[in-house]
């Protein structure tokens, strides 16, 4: 049989079976491929009905992450050869994937090698069914994944034996995964083997959103027996990024070096989960024990940052353009929820998954207003795209912030209407609200927007109000009366913000 350099193996067993299978599948695979196997999990795929047979969404299950160990760890008994990579992007929590419209793959994706070969474990009734299934798969590979023009498929059915299956787990409900929005993990990961390939698989489907992996450094390699065999930092992050980027490439990932035992895991308050290993639970322990000492890291004084928030027509904007004129950097994120949405970015690729294709525009953009026909009136898909974009923004807002302080700035003002909504607090020192009377907003968003009275009270309602916006404000301010009185009540506002900061820089001096 011919030689494959890459292949990719669509696993359609039951999952109950699939461990039983997944020794005898490898070993067949082995004859077939010589680098890379890329395996894909669709288990309960029928290739036999001749119809066109679509990807679907499969439910994180507890039972995954032991077929991944289990898979990992067959690999590098039968096939070590192979650099197998079990990928992600069809697994995701069923509530949410039932929302979406458009399935797992809108458009294939590219992986880091091109498959030559597909395989599957799909059984055949009898050799008459075989060129039925053979187009079928092909078909369905097609969809998921960029493969070579002349993709060939091999049935590796026929030479698996027949395994007995267990009785008590036929038909049993599979526990549901636990999943995270931020995920972190750490390790040396010099030349990546089945052990690191189960932690980041496993991790990236527990992770939903972002996944951080700190990757040991020079300070934290002194200590290590052969030192000098392990693969330069470089070299380790790219071939990190190569293997991740083909597991789940919806997730943001951020890979930093560490130069000490915790890095970012005990001061990213947006990190929920740190995934271990036997070998490094004491580690993860550890990490937890620094995080309820430290439950709210603080921010570094420089920049101070303001976060100003206030409803629509509460004056906030011309507030943040005096505070800019007096030497503030002011951060929108208005822009920067626009710059979230254009092609290329994480949110593109999330939003075009969520929501399909028929949003964009004629040059691939997103056409807002569509967009916002499909999330109006509708919390659940409201809130759907707010977690897909929200955070996104955040992470635009901290690159500011540090591009600030790189630039020697004292003051950032992030100007965002959804500051506490979107639970952006935690990136700033102080809030400051913008307020005004609901009558006198209305008036304003009318002369202002041209629209109704009635549209214009129904925005405001769909708001925090202002009383409960007051509640978490450091400073409140109100722009009811003329221009300049609102400009002397910032000029005051920021006059105490100096001594407030002078006065706390005075007190970090002194415990240092």
């Amino acid at each position: 049989m011919s030689m494959f350099s890459t292949g990719i193996l669509v696993l359609t067993s039951p999952l109950h079976v699939l461990p039983l299978r997944i020794a005898p599948v490898l070993t067949s695979a082995a004859q077939v491929v010589e680098r890379t196997l890329y395996v894909h999990l669709h288990p309960g795929l029928n290739l036999g009905t001749g119809g066109q047979v679509r990807p679907a969404y499969i439910p994180p299950v507890v039972d995954l992450c032991a077929l991944i160990s289990r898979l990992y760890s067959n690999a590098a008994d039968i096939c070590a050869h192979l650099d197998v990579r079990v990928l992600l992007s069809n697994v995701r929590a069923q509530s949410v994937a039932l929302s979406g419209n458009n399935g797992p793959f809108p458009t294939p994706q590219t992986l880091s090698h091109s498959p030559e070969v597909v395989l599957t474990d799909f059984p055949i009734q009898d050799s008459g069914q075989s060129s039925l299934v053979t187009q079928c798969l092909q078909k369905y590979t097609g969809h998921c994944y960029v493969c070579k023009p002349s993709l060939s498929s091999v049935l590796l059915y026929p030479r698996l034996k027949e395994v007995e299956e267990d009785d008590d787990r036929r038909g049993a409900q599979l526990k549901p995964l636990e999943t995270f929005s931020d995920v972190v993990v750490g390790g040396t990961f010099d030349r990546l083997h089945g052990a690191h390939k189960t932690l980041l698989n496993i991790s990236c489907l527990m992770a939903n959103r972002r996944f951080v992996i700190g990757v040991c450094d020079q300070e934290l390699l002194k200590n290590k027996v052969l030192k000098e065999l392990i693969e330069p930092y470089d070299q380790r992050v790219q071939k990190l990024q190569d293997f991740l980027n083909d597991v789940k490439p919806s997730l943001k990932y951020e890979i930093v070096p560490l130069s000490d035992p915790f890095g970012p895991s005990i001061s990213d308050p947006e990190l929920q989960c740190i995934v271990v290993s036997e070998e490094t639970r004491k580690g993860g322990e550890a990490v937890n024990r620094k995080r309820v000492e430290n439950p709210q890291p603080a921010l570094p004084l420089d920049p101070y940052v303001i976060g100003l928030t206030g409803g629509s027509g509460s004056g906030k904007s011309s507030i943040a353009h005096r505070l800019e004129a007096l030497g503030a950097v002011r951060i929108d994120c208005d822009q920067l929820g626009h710059e979230a949405y254009l092609p290329g970015t994480s949110a593109y690729h999330k939003i075009l998954q969520e929501f399909g294709p028929d949003i964009l525009n004629e040059d691939k953009s997103i056409n807002r207003r569509v967009l916002g026909g499909k999330v109006f009136g509708n919390q659940e898909r409201l809130k759907a795209l707010t977690d897909i974009v929200w955070p996104e923004i955040a992470l635009l807002v901290k690159k500011r912030i540090e591009q600030a302080k790189e630039q020697g700035k004292r003051v950032c003002v992030v100007d965002a209407a959804v500051l506490l909504e979107a639970g952006w607090t935690y990136l700033v020192h102080e809030v400051w609200v913008a307020t005004i009377p609901e009558e006198e907003a209305v008036k304003r968003i009318v002369q202002r927007d041209g629209v109704k009275e009635e549209d214009a009270l129904r925005r405001l309602k769909s708001q925090w109000l202002n009383a409960k916006l007051i509640e978490h404000a450091n400073v409140v301010l109100c722009t009811l009366w003329e221009p300049d009185v609102t400009q002397r009540q910032v000029l005051k506002a920021w006059t105490l913000l100096q001594q407030r900061i002078q006065k706390r820089q005075e007190t970090t001096r002194s415990s240092l």
